[in-house]
């Protein structure tokens, strides 16, 4: 029970990475709040999570508006008195070369993905600095430290975070809140699935290319980032502060060949 008692509150939960991490934290004994936009499978979510006799609840979050995101941490607050990790998971992605990349779908990828880390961030910080306690978990991806085709607008919101990570913890250092990101790899999720259909002529193709870019020979799961994630919002990782910690099956190692 790693987390025994702990508010948990997670981002982009609904399916993916965000359920594995709600899932995971449930199992180690968290309330777990779950927030996204995808109302019908956030519901089903927690469904699952609760059958499993985790303590959860889901709540309509759309991390790219202020008044969403500050609505849900006085929620949350109101309900339990406090919380004590945040899971900045909610993103987007989008393929392209740059200038393939139109202005609307640029200014959707940060909206979603840098935006809402600033955003639900700033809505729940001030309670942690309150309790001068507290951990926050920022989504960014191993496409920070290197360079991948056709992810121009990708690449730079995950950037961003991972800076934003590493600034965020410089300032809240001395409310002992810790700030780190998460580095995954390409992780078989839903997300990954619905853009290998949709921006890719051949799809198994392009998802043997992608096994083939990491030193596993086989794409991550979802629980293999809930892992890092559990690790990271216990007090086990008590001395970790403002790092990326990958998870990306070797892809930012070298290749092997």
């Amino acid at each position: 029970m790693r987390l025994k008692e702990k508010v948990c509150l997670i981002t982009g939960a609904a399916s993916g990475i965000g359920a594995a991490i709600a899932q995971r934290f449930a199992e180690e004994g968290a309330w777990v709040e779950i927030g996204d936009r995808d109302a019908d499978r956030g519901r089903e979510t927690a469904r699952r999570i609760a059958e499993t006799g985790g303590r959860v609840h889901f709540s309509p979050l759309d991390v790219r508006n202020r008044q969403s995101a500050d609505a849900w941490a006085e929620d949350v607050i109101h309900r339990h008195g406090r919380i004590d990790v945040l899971v900045n998971n909610a993103g987007i992605s989008a393929v392209g070369e740059l200038h393939e990349v139109s202005e609307e779908l640029w200014q959707d990828v940060m909206a979603v993905n840098v935006t809402g880390v600033f955003l639900v961030s700033r809505a729940v910080i001030p309670e942690m600095m309150r309790r001068r306690t507290g951990s926050v978990i920022n989504m960014s991806s191993c496409i920070a430290e290197m360079g991948l085709a056709r992810r121009a607008a990708y690449a730079a919101s995950k950037g961003a975070v991972l800076s934003l990570t590493r600034s965020m913890q410089v300032d809240y250092a001395r409310y002992h809140i810790r700030v780190n990101a998460l580095l995954p790899g390409t992780i078989m999720t839903p997300f990954v699935e619905g853009y290998l259909k949709r921006d890719y002529d051949n799809p198994e193709e392009a998802l043997a290319l992608l096994k083939q870019r990491q030193l596993a020979d086989d794409l991550g799961r979802p629980e293999d980032v809930a892992d890092a994630a559990l690790y990271l919002a216990s007090d086990e990782s008590r001395y970790v502060m403002g790092s990326g910690l990958v998870v990306d099956g070797g892809i930012t190692a070298g290749k092997p060949f």
